[in-house]
């Protein structure tokens, strides 16, 4: 083989551990805000612990798009649209959650109203999306 040749296949070799490193650097954030929102559920910071299930679950999304497709992810917030990207067939529950998960993103990212905003995230509510979220995270990282 040609010196051209090997280089070649040091260059794709090493592309591929770049991609590792950063994909495992994405899960290892969206652990991290997990536990976040789990902290934040503890604390009676529900429509947090919501916002931070969502951000746990986009970075676990931006690993896999990193590891499958090797280019960086999208700038973009939209866990249906990575789903898609990435070719995700998660089984149809957590499609759901994932879909719900996907709407509550906005209202609790930029709160337009935070008398609503507690309501519509009571204690119950949250702690039913703080479990899916998990349940989806785990999914996600048998996807490596």
């Amino acid at each position: 083989m040609n010196r051209i040749g090997v280089k070649s296949i040091l260059f794709c070799e090493t592309e591929k551990a770049l991609a590792s490193r950063k994909s495992q650097e994405w899960f290892d954030q969206a652990d991290y805000d997990m536990e976040t929102a789990e902290y934040m559920f503890g604390g009676g910071r529900n429509f947090y612990a919501v916002f931070m299930c969502h951000l746990s679950l986009e970075k676990a999304l931006k690993a896999l798009y990193t590891q499958n497709l090797n280019e960086e992810p999208p700038r973009t917030h939209n866990l249906i649209f990575l789903v898609e990207k990435i070719g995700l067939k998660p089984p149809a529950n957590l499609f759901d959650a994932i879909f719900s998960l996907n709407r509550a993103s906005v209202p609790t990212r930029y709160p337009d109203d935070l008398k609503r905003m507690l309501k519509d995230y009571g204690h119950e509510k949250t702690e039913e999306i703080l479990d899916k979220s998990k349940e989806i995270l785990k999914w996600l990282s048998e996807q490596r």
